[in-house]
């Protein structure tokens, strides 16, 4: 019986923080599964990031701050393409929609 090797994943200080927080708002298990990393890893990163808080550890990677530094401008930019991309993602669904109904309609 052969064993599959799962590759180790690298996640990022900024996604640690944030899964943390989510964890902290929506429990443990439920953050692990809309994140899609095992329980116990999420957990490890919790019990860290209390005990460097209690130490007085603030350069740790865990705890540090993710404020962005991008600009204003930037900011915008990106926030004004999300919005045209959602709407063309909207306008796809729309056009499938009726799509479908036209040859749902046309099949009986």
């Amino acid at each position: 019986m052969s064993e599959k090797l799962v590759p180790k994943r690298q996640y990022t200080d900024e996604f640690k923080v944030e899964a943390i927080r989510l964890a902290e708002a929506v429990g443990q298990h439920e953050a692990a599964r809309r994140l899609g990393v095992p329980v116990a890893t999420l957990g490890n990163w919790s019990r860290r990031s209390r005990n460097a808080k209690s130490i007085g550890d603030v350069d740790s990677h865990e705890v540090k701050s993710t404020r962005s530094t991008r600009s204003i401008n930037d900011l915008e930019a990106e926030n004004s393409r999300l919005r045209k991309e959602l709407a063309s993602a909207r306008l796809d669904i729309e056009i499938l929609r009726k799509a479908t109904a036209y040859f749902v309609k046309g099949s009986r």
